[in-house]
């Protein structure tokens, strides 16, 4: 992505191999461009040299993508720390210092500007809510939802998987799962489904000899200087969340990264750590889990 200034419009790259199955970001990065371009054509034709000397129309499309989402996501960020806040989060300066530093980090991917990651985090933060506003009030319309932001953000990223985690560390009890008690099986089944059947359709639909993976990276992971910071950022900034929370808050904390295994496994094997926006979704969920006041239940 380090060209993006230059591209007058989406990259065939971004319509083949794994990038083809973003159907969502790459529609917005067309039609957007498309509109930006109209608007400053027909419109704002005296404006166009100025900003064409900042980067191209595509660039400033995908920047105002990307601001649209951040903006979304602050938004409801600000809604899920107003549910059931911690007694630390009662005080509401410190309630928007810690929605400061969620938003800091999801400031922090932007070190290069892509077409994704901000819609991908959006709707993550989105289904974090939807989790959360069942949990309260167990209505079926905040299930469907969910079922629904699952099935969007698959056609966004893979990362929708992790709304299923985040879901079964809060519904999933191990003790009760002893007994043979499978309380919630059908809801999570019903979410594996929503994620699960776009994904297949996706890889049904687009047909392409490229690989599903960009290459496979474990050991450049674990020998390169950068990775191995990329790494110790993302475990620092996880112990971050997980030190601020109370006992329950903790081992949410455990169960989610114990259910997000399959996910660690692929950023481990085909990302690279440097790229600290495999992080995200699980450094804003430790930031949630510490901040949300769980009954103790749950312990």
């Amino acid at each position: 992505m380090v060209g993006i200034k230059s591209w007058e419009k989406a990259p065939d790259f971004m319509f083949s191999s794994v990038y083809a199955y973003r159907v969502i970001p790459n529609f917005l990065s067309v039609y957007v461009t498309e509109m930006v371009t109209f608007i400053i054509d027909d419109y704002l034709s005296f404006a166009k040299s100025f900003l064409l000397k900042q980067g191209s129309l595509f660039y400033h499309s995908t920047f105002l993508i990307n601001v649209f989402f951040f903006i979304l996501t602050s938004v409801i960020l600000n809604r899920i720390l107003k549910l059931k806040p911690v007694h630390l989060l009662i005080n509401d300066n410190v309630k928007r210092m810690v929605h400061l530093i969620a938003v800091f980090f999801i400031v922090i991917m932007q070190y290069v500007p892509t077409n994704c990651d901000s819609v991908a985090i959006f709707f993550y933060v989105l289904g974090i809510f939807l989790t959360l506003k069942y949990l309260e009030n167990r209505k079926m319309i905040d299930l469907i939802g969910l079922g629904i932001t699952i099935i969007i953000s698959t056609l966004v990223r893979e990362t929708a998987c992790l709304n299923i985690a985040f879901f079964a560390a809060i519904f999933i009890d191990f003790e009760e799962v002893k007994k043979k008690n499978f309380v919630f099986i059908k809801e999570i089944a019903f979410l594996v489904m929503c994620f699960i059947l776009p994904y297949i359709g996706l890889r049904m639909m687009i047909h392409q000899n490229a690989s599903f993976v960009e290459g496979i990276y474990l050991v450049k992971n674990f020998t390169s200087p950068y990775n191995l910071t990329g790494l110790l950022f993302g475990i620092l900034s996880i112990y971050f969340g997980y030190q601020f929370s109370d006992d329950v808050g903790k081992m949410m904390i455990r169960k989610y990264l114990f259910f997000s295994a399959p996910y660690l496994v692929m950023i481990t094997l085909v990302g690279l750590f440097w790229e600290t926006r495999l992080f995200m979704p699980l450094i804003l969920t430790g930031i949630v889990m510490a901040s949300y006041k769980f009954k103790k239940q749950y312990i």
